[in-house]
């Protein structure tokens, strides 16, 4: 079967690999689409992945099944979550997988099949479409949806630093919620693509003034929240600068240690910051609900191409020309 390959430096292909099998719980999917993650770059970027492939956000239908599997059928329509729980820990009882001492991260999605824990499973109703379906069970709204759980309800503004599609999709949902939201990046493209989905504040990012701007914006008080969802130290310090007295900051891009003053920035500010990975596998239900109520997940997608067209999409996102993009298979 057709997969990808990261090679690194810049370089992915699509190569033949053998098809997965299932084990004990576990089922194969026969992709429909998998979508391309901002966590994918360092391995698109830098040393690439020795085995399989870093697509960890897919959907499709299920085509075989491992033994004990009693969740899903075959012939069912699925989205994958890519972190599965034991199964047996109270945590996973709570469908709280991200909590689990002993989960297992379901990666080498970016193929025509794949293999998944059927208890990581979403079915998808008929009329979700797949588009959609790919990112209500995945990181694309996950993200942004399970950082939003634990955001003060009464916030008014935030702001968004790093628009890939996890910032965008933050933009998209807290606009839908009512807030004012200030958009920041370094991407032209991706401002505007912010625009598009409701932002009020498109800013330049990667300026000397780009936290001044933020902060002018609101009079001078600063935002009720503040995303970081760049992974980059520079924007997590900005986050703080333009967090207002009693503020929230969220941290969503994955990156390493920097500096931080407890006293500057939390004690004598009375500042509030956590961080969200991935998504409760219980809060599927609630991303449906919201898009049937009218949250247009779908404008989250700004490109949809075959697979054989990866090499010209990643290096399309890479350079900050695209919101989320879907590999369709050729199934």
């Amino acid at each position: 079967m057709k997969s990808l390959q990261f090679d690194g430096n810049s370089i992915v292909r699509m190569v033949d690999v053998p098809e997965p099998e299932p084990g004990p719980d576990e089922v194969i999917v026969a992709t429909v689409f998998s979508a391309i993650c901002g966590s994918e770059m360092k391995a698109y970027r830098h040393s690439g992945q020795a085995n399989g492939n870093p697509g960890h956000e897919a959907a499709g239908i299920v085509e075989r099944i491992g033994a004990n599997v009693t969740e899903v059928k075959i012939g069912q329509r699925v989205g994958a979550s890519a972190i599965s729980g034991c199964g047996h820990c109270s945590y996973c009882a709570r469908g709280q997988y991200t909590w689990c001492s002993h989960f297992k991260f379901y990666g080498s999605m970016h193929a025509e099949k794949f293999v998944v824990a059927a208890r990581a499973c979403h079915r998808l109703p008929d009329e979700v479409p797949w588009e959609v379906g790919v990112l209500i069970s995945g990181d694309g709204l996950g993200v942004p949806y399970h950082s939003s759980t634990r955001m003060p309800h009464d916030a008014d503004s935030v702001a968004v630093f790093g628009l890939g599609p996890v910032g965008l999709g933050s933009v998209l949902l807290q606009t839908y919620l009512g807030r004012r939201v200030a958009a920041i990046d370094v991407s032209d493209y991706r401002l505007d693509y912010a625009l598009k989905l409701g932002a009020r504040w498109p800013i330049q990012g990667g300026t000397s003034t780009t936290s001044t701007q933020v902060l002018d914006a609101t009079a001078g008080h600063g935002v009720d929240i503040a995303v970081e969802a760049a992974g980059r130290p520079e924007t997590a310090k900005q986050c703080f600068a333009v967090a207002r007295k009693g503020g929230t900051v969220v941290f969503n891009g994955e990156q390493g240690e920097f500096p931080l003053s407890p006293s500057d920035d939390f004690i004598r500010r009375d500042i509030t910051a956590f961080g969200s990975w991935f998504y409760h596998f219980r809060e599927f239900g609630d991303m449906l609900r919201l898009y049937r109520n009218g949250l247009r997940v779908g404008d989250l997608v700004s490109h949809v191409v075959p697979l054989a067209a990866a090499p010209e999409a990643y290096a399309e996102f890479a350079a900050g020309r695209t919101a989320k993009v879907l590999l369709r298979m050729q199934n």
